[in-house]
């Protein structure tokens, strides 16, 4: 299992790129399909930027902010994404590949993390006594108190996710346009 994750660490992003073609030669979108899944991928880009500007990689657990609900919001608000831009493609082949590539690549990739923030910091096998691995608990426990960072959010170039979404859709309605001529 050690080398298909060291694999699939060094594959996403190639992986990702392959899909995205694969995704814009399968995808059938409309126009409601589009506005759908936009405001569910939306929503995902903001649990990913809300993330990006708490979490201080390598130098400390996070625990405050969207990390007291779930012990890995950018995976789960790329999920979101991934939902999203799937109800755009009116696909059920999209669907499926989605799906394959997060059980995969990114459930191993997660694997990965813990097991690194684990021998990084002593107190993470508390945290994730307490705190799910991907879907968020609905209530959280009174705890240290943390702030949103526009330079943290800066930092981690969340940025691209945003610029990533919008060229996706961009194409889409291309696509959608050039179709139906």
């Amino acid at each position: 299992m050690a080398s298909w994750t060291e694999a699939a660490r060094r594959i996403r992003v190639p992986v990702g790129f392959v899909f995205a073609a694969y995704y814009l030669w399968r995808a059938r979108p409309s126009w409601t399909s589009l506005v759908t899944g936009g405001a569910i991928a939306v929503t995902g880009l903001a649990l990913r930027a809300y993330a990006a500007g708490y979490v201080r990689k390598g130098s400390e657990l996070t625990t405050t902010g969207p990390y007291a609900y779930t012990r890995n919001p950018l995976y789960l608000g790329s999920l979101i994404i991934a939902a999203g831009f799937v109800v755009g493609a009116r696909s059920l082949w999209i669907a499926l590949a989605a799906a394959a590539i997060f059980l995969a690549i990114y459930l191993p990739v997660m694997r990965f993390e813990e097991q690194f923030l684990r021998s990084q910091f002593p107190d993470f096998d508390d945290y994730a006594k307490r705190v799910p691995r991907l879907l968020p608990r609905l209530s959280v426990e009174a705890g240290p108190r943390g702030g949103f960072s526009w330079s943290l959010y800066r930092q981690h170039r969340e940025y691209n996710a945003v610029l990533g979404a919008a060229a996706m859709l961009a194409a889409l309605i291309v696509k959608m346009i050039w179709l139906s001529r």
